[in-house]
């Protein structure tokens, strides 16, 4: 018969952090894999066995009381500790097993990454990989992803980072609309034609807010929070739209307008939290990442001739 009291082991908490990190039961029997019934009732456990209230209950999910936020941090320093001790111990025969999870802007996550991730798992037949390439910022202390690519290096954190490459962006135009439009002869005349792009009170990064740079006239008619959505809208004529090079360089029927006149300059960082900087699995992704990302300098770079930056 088993001595285990209830809320006593590394497992009772770790339905304690899904719950905190996803607010909901479902949300966070969807992390740990179970159904939303046995969730709860581990919460419940945890709960009597430390006598205490840990979360508010309302209609809209769970919110921490102050005795869970009390817990949060023993939790998540447990968490760590875990974390840190499996990935030296998973390091040291150096078989590369196990699922990455990589977070990225969508356009770097769907169009660089996605085509090239399977010669990794190719490579290494234990190894799984998730991309979730989408317009967001990801939490790597609430465990959203093992690696995170941004735009921006981290503020704060127990973070390990470095700076993957520079990337540039170019106004682009369908060749048919730049046929039909009026012609583009100067940065003066770009501000006389429609733009695509984002949607601005819903940028997640402030690097992304880059019209401006056109000229305070310049109004995109047409908007999306995703880059994919901006791609497609420009192939099919709705106007210019600024654009990564490397996104540009998939689509023939884009066309840089005054490529070399004009051009933005943004960078992609890589992030790693720092318990799981030791586990072999998720070094052997990072580094095959860093590795395409330096042989494809060119595709981010864009058109040879380019004048200066904006």
């Amino acid at each position: 018969m088993s001595s285990r009291k209830p809320g006593r082991n590394w497992d009772d908490l770790r339905f304690f952090l899904a719950v905190a990190r996803a607010g909901t039961l479902t949300a966070a029997a969807a992390q740990t894999g179970t159904e939303h019934t046995t969730v709860a009732r581990r919460i419940l456990a945890l709960e009597e066995a430390l006598n205490s209230r840990l979360f508010h209950k309302s209609h809209v999910g769970y919110a921490l009381t102050e005795a869970g936020e009390g817990l949060l941090a023993a939790a998540e320093a447990m968490e760590s500790a875990f974390v840190s001790a499996t990935a030296t111990a998973g390091g040291a025969g150096r078989t590369i097993v196990g699922t990455v999870r990589i977070g990225a802007p969508d356009g770097f996550g769907s169009v660089f990454l996605a085509p090239r991730m399977h010669r990794l798992t190719e490579r290494h037949p234990g190894l799984e990989i998730e991309i979730l390439a989408t317009a967001r910022i990801f939490s790597l202390s609430k465990r959203e992803a093992d690696i995170v690519i941004s735009l921006s290096s981290p503020e704060q954190g127990r973070v390990v980072a470095r700076r993957l490459t520079d990337y540039r962006l170019y106004v682009y135009a369908a060749e048919s609309y730049l046929r039909a439009a009026a012609p583009i002869r100067s940065v003066g005349d770009l501000t006389r034609h429609p733009f695509v792009g984002y949607i601005e009170d819903m940028l997640f990064a402030r690097e992304l807010n880059y019209l401006n740079v056109i000229g305070p006239d310049a109004t995109a008619r047409l908007r999306s929070t995703n880059l994919l959505a901006q791609v497609h809208a420009t192939l099919a004529g709705a106007g210019l739209c600024i654009l990564p090079a490397f996104i540009a360089a998939a689509h023939p029927g884009l066309a840089p307008v005054l490529a070399d006149a004009l051009f933005l300059t943004r960078a992609f960082h890589m992030h790693i939290h720092e318990d799981h900087r030791k586990a072999a699995h998720i070094r052997e992704v990072a580094a095959f990442i860093a590795a395409e990302v330096a042989g494809a300098q060119a595709l981010f770079a864009g058109p040879s001739v380019a004048g200066p930056p904006l």
